[in-house]
C-alpha cells in the first residue's frame, strides 16, 4: 500500500511547482533519462515511440509536397562554416568543435553540426547546374548538437533530434511559396495530430534565424502561459546562394542565383504535448501519437477465464495499437501507472462483464466511463479515440484563447506580463530599440507578427510613435 502511494505523490503538483510537475512527468512516465553528458539525455522506449510516431505521420506529409529524404555529415570544416558572415555570428556561442582525428590534430577543425544549411549549400553548388535541376525540395531526419547553457528535457539539450528541409528554387516567388507551404504543414499537423492550436506569423528581424531574409513561426501557448516556438520556416533569398556560389544556367541562358529555403521542427514538440495536455496524474497524450493507444486491464484476472477473454479483447482491437496489462499489480496500481503514462483509453473487463457480455471504457482525458457491449466495442472505442483527439484540441485552443490579452498601453502591457501568464497583443512600431526595452522591462519576447493582423490601436505600446505590426508578445521556453 505504501508503494502505491509513493507513486501517486511523486508528482509535483503542477500549482505548486509548474517545472518540476514536468520533470516529475517526463522521468516518471519514462520518457528519457539523464546520462553522464550534461545536457544530453537518453530516449526511453516510451519517449522515443513518440518521436516516432510524429516523424511518421509527418514525413509522409512533407512527402505529399514533394519532400525527398538525404542525410549528409554530421562533421562541418571550420571554412565551410565561415562563408556566411550572419550565420557563423548567430551559431558561434553554441558550437562544438572536434579538433584531433585520433591521437593527431586536424589540420582544420570540424564543427559538429548545429545545423546544415553550409552543407547543404555546399552540395547543392555541386549538384545543380541547369534551371532543369529545380527545385532542389530535400530533408533530412539528424541529430544537430548545440551547446547549451541552460537545459532542459525534450525543450533545450545539447544534442536532439529534428528533421530540417533545405530546398533550393529558381525564383523567388517559389522560394516564398514553399516557405509558406511548409509553415501551413507544421500548424496543420500540430493541430490535426497533437491537438495543439498555434499562432502562425512571421518573427522580428531581431528574432529571426542568423542568415535568413525572413523566418516564419508557430507558436504554442503551454499551460503555464508562457509560449512555445514550436517550428520555424525559412526564407533565404538568394544570400547562401551568392556566399556559396550555387548558380544554374537558365531558359535564357544567363547565370541565375538560386533561392533557398529551410525548415525544421524538433523533439521539443513532445515537450509541448506534455505542457499542452498534462495533467497532475501525469501524461495526456492525443490518441494520433499514443504508441499505446488502448489498454485492456483485467479485472480479477486469476478467474478462470479472464485472461483469455482480455487476449480475444485484443485481437478484436487489432486496429489500434492495444495491449493488455497482465501483470500481478494490483488494478488500481495498473490505473494510477496507465494514467501517468496518458494511455488514452483503458478497457475494464472482469468476470461480471464478461458474464454481461460486456467492458468499461475509460478515457483518460476526462475520466469518463462508458458500458460497451462486447458486440460492438471496436467500433466504439473508435469513436472515443476520434473524440477525444477533437476535445482535446478544442480545450487547448480555449485555454490559449482564455490566456490571451489586449494591451493598449505600457502600464497595461506590464501589468499583463506580471500578471497575467499567456499572449499579450499589443502594437509595435517595428524598432528594434522598442523590442530591447520590453525584453529589458518585463523578460517578454516578440513570439510573432499574427497574418492575421488587428489594428488594436495606432501607436507603439512601447514608445507610443506610430504602429506598424501587431504582435503577439509573451514569456517563452
Amino acid at each position: 500500500m505504501a508503494k502505491e502511494k509513493k507513486f501517486v505523490e511523486s508528482i509535483t503538483a503542477m500549482e505548486d511547482d509548474f517545472a518540476q510537475w514536468y520533470t516529475d512527468v517526463v522521468k516518471k512516465a519514462e520518457l528519457m533519462d539523464y546520462t553522464s553528458v550534461k545536457g544530453c539525455m537518453v530516449f526511453k522506449p516510451a519517449g522515443y515511440a513518440i518521436w516516432e510516431l510524429i516523424q511518421r505521420q509527418l514525413d509522409d506529409r512533407f512527402k505529399a509536397t514533394g519532400v525527398e529524404n538525404v542525410y549528409l555529415p554530421m562533421f562541418i570544416p571550420e571554412s565551410l562554416l565561415q562563408k556566411e558572415k550572419d550565420h557563423v555570428e548567430g551559431f558561434a556561442p553554441e558550437v562544438a568543435w572536434v579538433t584531433k582525428g585520433g591521437l593527431n590534430d586536424l589540420t582544420e577543425k570540424l564543427c559538429v553540426r548545429p545545423t546544415s544549411e553550409t552543407l547543404f549549400c555546399d552540395f547543392y553548388s555541386n549538384e545543380i547546374e541547369s534551371y532543369r535541376d529545380l527545385p532542389k525540395v530535400y530533408n533530412q531526419w539528424c541529430s544537430v548538437v548545440r551547446w547549451e547553457k541552460e537545459t532542459r528535457p525534450f525543450l533545450r539539450s545539447r544534442e536532439f533530434l529534428w528533421q530540417e528541409g533545405h530546398t533550393a528554387h529558381a525564383t523567388a516567388e517559389d522560394a516564398q511559396e514553399r516557405t509558406i507551404l511548409m509553415l501551413n504543414t507544421y500548424a496543420q499537423f500540430c493541430e490535426d495530430v497533437l491537438a495543439i492550436p498555434v499562432i502562425k506569423g512571421r518573427k522580428t528581424d531581431k528574432e529571426k534565424f542568423a542568415g535568413a531574409e525572413a523566418t516564419y513561426t508557430i507558436e504554442a501557448l503551454m499551460h503555464d502561459g508562457k509560449a512555445l516556438q514550436s517550428g520555424t520556416s525559412h526564407n533565404f533569398g538568394d544570400g547562401f546562394a551568392k556566399a556559396f556560389g550555387i548558380q544554374y544556367t537558365d531558359k535564357d541562358n544567363t547565370l541565375k542565383y538560386v533561392h533557398q529555403t529551410s525548415w525544421g521542427v524538433t523533439t521539443r514538440l513532445i515537450g509541448a504535448v506534455i505542457m499542452v495536455h498534462g495533467d497532475n496524474s501525469g501524461l495526456v497524450l492525443p490518441p494520433m501519437i499514443a504508441p499505446t493507444q488502448v489498454m485492456i486491464v483485467p479485472i480479477m484476472q486469476k478467474k478462470e477465464g479472464v485472461l483469455e477473454k482480455a487476449a480475444w479483447l485484443k485481437d478484436k482491437l487489432s486496429n489500434f495499437r492495444v495491449k493488455v496489462d497482465d501483470t500481478d499489480k494490483s488494478p488500481g496500481w495498473k490505473f494510477s501507472e496507465q494514467e501517468m503514462r496518458g494511455i488514452p483509453v483503458r478497457i475494464e473487463i472482469g468476470p461480471k462483464d464478461i458474464e454481461a457480455n460486456k467492458a468499461v471504457i475509460v478515457r483518460r482525458d476526462t475520466r469518463e466511463k462508458i458500458e460497451c457491449s462486447l458486440d460492438n466495442i471496436e467500433v466504439k472505442v473508435g469513436e472515443v479515440l476520434k473524440t477525444m483527439q477533437k476535445e482535446m484540441l478544442e480545450r487547448a485552443r480555449a485555454h490559449r484563447d482564455e490566456h490571451t490579452f489586449v494591451a493598449t498601453n505600457y502600464e497595461e502591457f506590464k501589468d499583463a506580463v506580471a500578471n497575467k501568464p499567456g499572449f499579450i497583443k499589443a502594437m509595435w512600431c517595428g524598432d528594434e530599440a522598442c523590442e530591447i526595452k520590453i525584453k529589458e522591462d518585463t523578460t517578454a519576447t516578440s513570439r510573432c507578427m499574427p497574418f492575421e493582423q488587428e489594428q488594436i490601436t495606432d501607436t507603439c505600446v512601447c514608445c507610443g510613435k506610430p504602429a506598424r505590426k501587431m504582435v503577439y508578445w509573451g514569456k517563452a521556453y
